[in-house]
């Protein structure tokens, strides 16, 4: 992998000791790198301003500017940034600030490295990387009811997997690796889901499902 094609990474976090650990896991990793760091939400701000990275992970309570704010103003300069936020806080009203002022990711400190590492590669992606413990609240705090389906649309079997997948919070990757097949296949799945069912995007997909009673053992 070419130095052009590596992740850039941005971390904003005020803990030191924090802020230094994520650095190193990313580092070690070949297809990242870490381009930047911010010790509170001003400079995080600057800093994705003149570095325009790719992904920012970032915390949200933090001195100077709150992350939900600095996220605001980082997405309105540049909306391509994508943010995957890192936090010790689960309240539901956080993630659904994070999400609306533009981050694509909502993780808990207390998740695995495997699990920030995955979640830096599905934000980078554009898919949005939400534990299913707020994954549910957030859809639909973000969403009203979905539209009906063309008339006719029906899925098949397999359809119906990907999406009961998808709708507990799973990227691509995971549902190819649950379902044993490749990850395009997959990507050629969802998208024929969004198509039958007239959605725009896999948001829209995980509220179908659960509004239709697929999106299994996802809290209430």
């Amino acid at each position: 992998m070419t130095e052009a094609e590596r992740i850039r990474v941005l971390i904003a976090e005020d803990h030191t000791v924090v802020r230094e650990g994520i650095c190193a896991l990313i580092e070690a990793r070949p297809e990242m790198e870490v381009v930047g760091q911010a010790s509170d939400g001003v400079e995080a701000v600057l800093q994705a301003r003149a570095l325009r990275p790719d992904v920012i992970v970032m915390d949200l309570v933090m001195p100077r500017k709150g992350g939900a704010e600095a996220i605001a103003e980082i997405k309105a300069e540049n909306p391509e940034t994508r943010i995957l936020v890192l936090t010790s806080f689960a309240e539901d009203r956080l993630a659904l600030e994070a999400i609306k002022a533009g981050a694509t990711g909502y993780l808990l400190k207390d998740s695995s490295s495997r699990d920030l590492l995955h979640a830096i590669h599905d934000v980078y992606r554009g898919e949005l990387s939400l534990q299913p413990s707020t994954a549910l609240k957030v859809i639909r705090a973000l969403h009203g009811p979905p539209e009906p389906p063309p008339a006719g649309a029906t899925l098949t079997a397999r359809e119906v997997e990907v999406l009961k997948l998808v709708a507990q919070g799973m990227s691509n990757q995971d549902v190819a690796q649950q379902l044993g097949v490749s990850e395009r296949t997959v990507t050629t799945h969802v998208s024929s889901i969004l198509g039958k069912l007239n959605l725009a995007n896999r948001t829209q997909a995980a509220l179908y499902a659960v509004h239709e009673g697929l999106a299994g053992d996802l809290p209430t």
